[in-house]
């Protein structure tokens, strides 16, 4: 697993966060270690961060993102990455806000994990 993300939903709202390379909002993320093969130490640490808890998540699924020849600046593994989604019913602590997934303005549809949510 090269990436976690966490996913708090409310009906059809999602919680973000900005994206520290490029401020677009997106699920809260933390980079897997790479000791952490199947993400879940990694997620428990993230879930710790946004709400202040770790129990009761669940894996909701992973995006395999396949890249032969990496452009520079590529930071995942190659040939094949996998990006990782966990659910959970807690109530966010960290900043951030609530988008509605079909929000056109946040284009949260081209996301690697929108089709897992959705």
């Amino acid at each position: 697993m090269a990436v976690v993300r966490l996913l708090l939903r409310d009906s059809d709202r999602v919680f973000c966060v900005p994206r520290q390379e490029t401020g677009r909002l997106d699920l809260p993320m933390l980079e897997a270690a790479r000791d952490d093969l199947d993400g879940t130490v990694t997620v428990r640490e993230l879930a710790q961060r946004i709400t202040g808890e770790h129990t009761g998540m669940h894996f909701i699924g992973a995006v395999r993102n396949v890249v032969e020849a990496p452009a520079d600046g590529y930071d995942w593994p190659v040939p094949v990455a996998h990006f990782g989604v966990w659910a959970s019913d807690a109530t966010p602590k960290a900043h951030g806000m609530w988008v509605r997934l079909d929000d056109d303005e946040h284009q949260l549809r081209d996301r690697h994990w929108y089709p897992l949510v959705n």
